[in-house]
């Protein structure tokens, strides 16, 4: 039998939409780590070289929006109380957008500033807009608009301006769109991606997801709406602040509206997790709240970067910044829910005409636990091996934590790959 929280998870969307995501974000995150194997000299070099922008792009659109993009296509349904849009509209996002990312990745490997990056950001950027207008028209046609809603439309046209943005950026490699040179404005282009993609889209998600998993009673929708406020003000006068090009202390206070946010997040996790039935929190769930406290540390190599970087340029903490974003917060996110959602997704698949047939197993089943402790514990000790690393630029312990990240994904691509594949038992 289903336990309560999957009932919120019961398939709205086909399970031929949402899989293929999820097996081309695995796939990227076992690029991505072998990628950083062997490349662990990228930590003594500028962040702005070839493979620093191969790696970053294979783990912020291959890894994490791929996967999140799958996930939002089954979770959107239950966020907005309604149904997907179009079945079709996300079949061409997973189409242009899984042919111009590899196409990105290696145009950025080889640093090939022609044609195929620049085919990459046009086919990507189509793919994104299909994925947009899916989201708005589902969320417009919907009969119950609460804040998570909102949540996912901003994040979603956040991940437009991000695209298109970066679009600029690639032709502007060869013509002169903009004033300056691209990598000028390389930290618009994040921080639209890092703040109002990932951040609002999984603070939007884990707010719902978070307590319907903990089968937590908690709900405060005044609280996620002064959420909702304080990351887009943080990103907005981040923007304008950029525009209007102020002296450096104008950024505190986009940061410090940023982790009012992340604060407010994280007691709305904590008081979901105080009021829960489930006392017992499963393995998924604790890797999963861990990210939620990995969101503090981005923003405190943030406060050190902009307190140091205007007179020493110290290179690792910006690199710092973006490894505990991508390989940090996020990677754990997708850790733990990876294997919340996706159990449930091949569940109704296989086994939800059966279930009144008799005795079936429960998600959580699906998948091998062993194999999951091994993916925690490698990954853990990898993003903490990473993080001194970089920190006292030791090259041991560089390839040691990259080791350990690429054990950890190859776990992760196994037990996907059980799930995945997983077949009933003959009676």
């Amino acid at each position: 039998m289903m336990g309560p929280g999957v009932v919120g998870l019961q398939q709205t969307t086909s399970y031929k939409v949402v899989v293929p995501f999820y097996i081309y974000a695995a796939i990227s995150l076992l690029v991505g780590t072998v990628l950083l194997l062997f490349h662990t000299d990228l930590f003594h070099q500028h962040h702005f070289t070839p493979y620093t922008l191969a790696i970053t792009h294979t783990m912020a659109l291959g890894w994490g929006t791929m996967i999140i993009f799958g996930a939002s296509h089954q979770l959107l349904p239950v966020l907005i109380s309604g149904k997907l849009h179009s079945n079709l509209l996300a079949y061409l996002t997973f189409l242009f957008t899984g042919i111009g990312i590899p196409l990105l990745v290696y145009g950025f490997y080889v640093f090939n500033t022609g044609w195929i990056l620049k085919s990459a950001a046009v086919l990507i950027n189509w793919g994104v807009i299909f994925y947009l207008i899916n989201v708005l028209l589902s969320i417009y046609h919907s009969d119950k608009n609460e804040v998570y809603a909102w949540f996912v439309a901003a994040a979603s046209i956040w991940l437009f301006s991000t695209t298109f943005y970066g679009l600029l950026l690639v032709f502007n490699f060869t013509s002169s769109l903009l004033p300056g040179e691209s990598v000028t404005y390389l930290s618009i282009h994040a921080h639209l991606g890092l703040i109002g993609w990932f951040l609002t889209l999984v603070i939007g998600v884990g707010s719902r997801l978070i307590p319907m998993f903990l089968i937590s009673k908690y709900a405060n929708e005044r609280n996620l709406w002064w959420i909702f406020g304080l990351v887009n003000g943080s990103l907005i006068s981040f923007l304008v602040f950029k525009i209007l090009q102020v002296s450096p202390e104008f950024y505190y206070l986009p940061l410090i509206l940023g982790l009012m946010g992340i604060l407010l997040f994280g007691n709305h996790c904590r008081l979901a997790y105080k009021v829960r039935i489930r006392k017992n929190v499963d393995d998924q769930m604790k890797i999963s709240l861990l990210s939620v406290l990995q969101m503090i540390i981005p923003v405190a190599v943030m406060v050190v970067v902009m307190a140091i970087l205007p007179s020493t340029k110290n290179q690792n903490l910006i690199l710092l910044y973006g490894f505990c974003i991508f390989f940090g917060w996020i990677t754990a996110l997708i850790f733990g829910m990876t294997f919340k959602t996706l159990p449930f997704i091949i569940w109704n698949k296989v086994y939800q005409k059966k279930a009144h047939k008799g005795k079936t197993p429960a998600p959580k089943e699906l998948f091998n636990d062993k194999v999951y402790k091994a993916m925690s514990i490698t990954y853990i000790s990898g993003f903490i091996f990473m993080l001194f690393g970089i920190i006292f630029q030791i090259d041991f312990i560089l390839k040691t934590a990259a080791v350990l990240l690429l054990m950890a994904a190859v776990f992760y691509v196994y037990n996907s790959a059980i799930i995945i594949l997983h077949k009933p038992k003959k009676q």
